[in-house]
């Protein structure tokens, strides 16, 4: 069984009963950065193999876990943070596991996305989550008027190196329109920015952006 296992977005609380039972008894951990689950797996008493399973080795790691699955082990499959399968490498094995015909189950959790739609208000009966905008300015831009003529709550994820850049071309784009800026969700500096894009700019300004960071329009 190849388990896909959502682990928490900050706080460490936040994790099922049900991930926790997995994580402690499958033979076989697969992390996005093992130094980083490691601090999860350490705060809740949990002693498994885990093994790296990231973008550039993807590939031949994909091939090394399949075999495992193959032989009968079971393999949790787990993220730095939230979902795997968003935006990571997960959906390499995932598609492996199905063309292999090897069970795969999801264990739900936490996804950033998810709770910066709920916190912003924003209509959330059709949205579309963009992931993360193109790096250049003139493609960011290009992207965003493709985004502006559809009728959907937009969501996209930004560096805080980024979020500056980001919110000047949204605001060329979509003018004085009121978003929400969330960042460092489930943690102690949780916060909700709301207001125009030029607004949260010079709030933010004003202090130095930290996090990553979650856009609503």
């Amino acid at each position: 069984m190849l388990y896909i296992v959502a682990t928490p977005i900050g706080n460490l609380k936040d994790i099922t009963l049900r991930a926790l039972e997995v994580l402690k008894s499958v033979d076989l951990i697969a992390c996005e950065d093992t130094r980083h689950t490691n601090i999860l797996l350490s705060h809740y008493g949990i002693k498994r193999p885990t093994t790296s399973f990231y973008q550039h080795n993807r590939l031949t790691k994909a091939q090394y876990l399949l075999k495992l699955l193959q032989g009968g082990k079971s393999v949790a499959l787990v993220s730095d943070a939230g979902t795997p399968g968003i935006l990571d490498p997960g959906y390499n094995i995932i598609n492996l596991a199905i063309e292999n015909n090897i069970e795969i189950t999801v264990i739900p959790g936490a996804a950033a996305f998810v709770n910066a739609l709920v916190l912003s208000g924003k209509p959330a009966h059709k949205f579309i989550f963009e992931g993360f905008l193109p790096n250049k300015p003139v493609s960011r831009r290009n992207r965003l008027k493709e985004l502006a003529q559809l009728k959907y709550t937009l969501i996209f994820y930004e560096s805080c190196h980024r979020i500056l850049a980001a919110l000047e071309d949204v605001e060329a784009i979509f003018g004085d329109r009121e978003i929400a800026c969330c960042r460092e969700l489930t943690k102690k500096f949780e916060e909700v920015i709301r207001g125009s894009a030029k607004e949260i700019s010079e709030k933010l300004k004003s202090q130095r952006p930290r996090g990553e960071f979650v856009v609503i329009i």
